[in-house]
């Protein structure tokens, strides 16, 4: 149900996968602060803190082209993706090498990056996202590449997306023991670095609505260690569904806090077929941020990067490919 790009990113001389897409392009863009300080300044859960915003990501890129071009109307709306923060997917055979790329930028500038560990095998269960780690060891090692890019430096990590929901609802080419096991370590692991906020995916509003269902396998997956649990990522359900979930599901997990992704639920969810993929009339929701009015809600985050396809449906490109016209229409019809 998660879909990101498979698309090849050169960090530091070597080749890694990464969901923003190949972000080749270099120099200053108009339209984005310096160094790619948008003006997303948030209040963390402890000091004044703000997340990381990509000057060269899809967004950014697609915005200078069409200045270039004369398409400035447009442009000005490609700013509301270019200039918010968004995660960074990792989600191919090398992590280490982007990790620390995105880590040492938002360091440099003291802000936080956001990364979004999807490697898992067996991913998606086979569908447009389908891949991730040959096996379990591999996934390990991988884990531990993650984690040593990180260093000691400030990141949000959300775990592995759709991998407990999916198994909950059912994936036949899953051992689920061996799936939580996995999970566990991801987060384990994660959180020995400093400077490292983990939350483990749980799914959204509308996919499991009996929170119960999923207590145990988050248990299993490691959710008391964790910072907390993710949810609506790359889903469209509104911030209040969200947040309602989100506390029934954190009851039952003894106060868990939990994070929320707003990237395309301005218009909360389409009620037509398919309404995970590509769904028309949707918008941009809630722009990032951690002063989010709740105690138990640490963040508002745009997990899936907008303007990405979750796969060749409604006539868009492959999963987590970059389509501008699906972007542009997010933009328009945000509320701000």
């Amino acid at each position: 149900m998660v879909a990101v790009a498979l698309a090849t990113l050169a960090v530091a001389g070597s080749a890694v996968v990464c969901g923003a897409g190949t972000s080749g392009a270099r120099g200053a863009l108009p339209g984005v602060g310096p160094a790619g300080r948008g003006e997303s300044h948030i209040r963390g859960p402890g000091p004044v803190e703000s997340f990381w915003v990509d000057p060269r990501s899809r967004a950014a890129l697609q915005a200078a082209e069409w200045r270039l071009t004369g398409r400035t109307a447009d442009a000005l709306l490609m700013d509301r993706i270019a200039t918010r923060p968004q995660a960074e997917w990792l989600n191919g055979p090398a992590s280490r090498a982007v990790v620390r790329a995105r880590t040492a930028a938002a360091a440099r500038q003291g802000r936080t990056a956001v990364l979004v560990a999807y490697y898992i095998p067996h991913r998606d269960c086979g569908s447009y996202s389908g891949g991730g780690a040959w096996n379990a060891a591999g996934y390990r090692k991988w884990v531990d590449e993650f984690a040593a890019g990180l260093g000691d430096r400030d990141a949000y990590v959300i775990v592995e997306p759709d991998a407990v929901a999916q198994t909950v609802a059912g994936c036949a080419s899953v051992v689920a023991e061996e799936r939580y096991a996995l999970l566990a370590y991801a987060v384990d692991r994660l959180k020995r670095q400093p400077g490292t906020r983990v939350y483990l995916d749980a799914g959204n509003s509308a996919w499991l609505p009996d929170t119960s269902r999923l207590v145990e396998p988050l248990t299993q997956s490691g959710i008391a260690r964790a910072d907390g649990f993710a949810l609506n990522v790359s889903n469209f359900q509104t911030d209040a569904a969200s947040s309602a979930y989100g506390n029934r599901l954190s009851a039952a997990l003894g106060g868990k806090h939990f994070v929320i992704d707003t990237s395309r639920n301005g218009n909360g969810p389409y009620t037509g077929t398919d309404s995970w993929c590509n769904p028309p009339g949707r918008a941009l929701g809630t722009p990032p941020t951690t002063a989010t009015g709740s105690p138990l809600i640490d963040a508002y985050l745009w997990i899936k990067r907008p303007g990405e396809s979750d796969g060749t449906c409604r006539g868009g490109p492959a999963a987590g490919q970059w389509w501008p016209s699906y972007a542009l229409g997010l933009a328009r019809n945000a509320r701000g």
